[in-house]
């Protein structure tokens, strides 16, 4: 009987242990986001406030919210792009953002994500994310200067959404 209080009070004291539910996006995203999400820490002070400032302007200039977030881990995410479209959607329904481009770069995984959502893609293409990538932010990662790289995306996918 002793056994059997005890087991129901293990129970009723640690019930997020046995029961809890966890989708795991809570823990593995921010609380909050801006126009520039440097949490891998590749940027200078001013740079991610040039850059802010360049993003804040491209959205009052086409009317597209571009957001641009730098992590070193994606876990528990196989690859960026499951990371970026699992992320996309948790600043859509949790956050009420809607970003039309959302732009992840990893610096230690050494891989980059344009991804766009439904208005997005009416004016950039996934062919045209690749372009952009390849010519114009991985020759400036290469040199090692990641906020020319991130410029350089940000102005080409501008010039795409006007």
């Amino acid at each position: 009987m002793k056994r059997l209080l005890l087991i129901i009070a293990i129970c009723f004291l640690l019930p997020n242990t046995f029961f809890a539910q966890n989708s795991g996006t809570e823990n593995t995203f921010s609380k909050s986001y801006g126009y520039l999400n440097d949490f891998e820490k590749i940027l200078t002070s001013s740079q991610i406030s040039t850059l802010n400032n360049t993003l804040k302007a491209s959205e009052k200039k086409t009317g597209h919210k571009i957001i641009v977030v730098t992590i070193s881990s994606i876990k528990p995410y196989a690859n960026v792009p499951e990371y970026a479209a699992t992320l996309e959607s948790y600043l859509y329904n949790n956050l009420k953002l809607n970003p039309t481009i959302l732009l992840v770069l990893s610096k230690e995984l050494r891989q980059i994500q344009i991804q766009s959502s439904h208005k997005g893609l009416n004016k950039l293409s996934q062919e045209e994310t690749k372009t952009i990538i390849s010519n114009f932010a991985i020759p400036e990662f290469k040199k090692g200067d990641f906020y020319k790289g991130l410029e350089s995306a940000v102005n080409q996918i501008v010039k795409k959404l006007e």
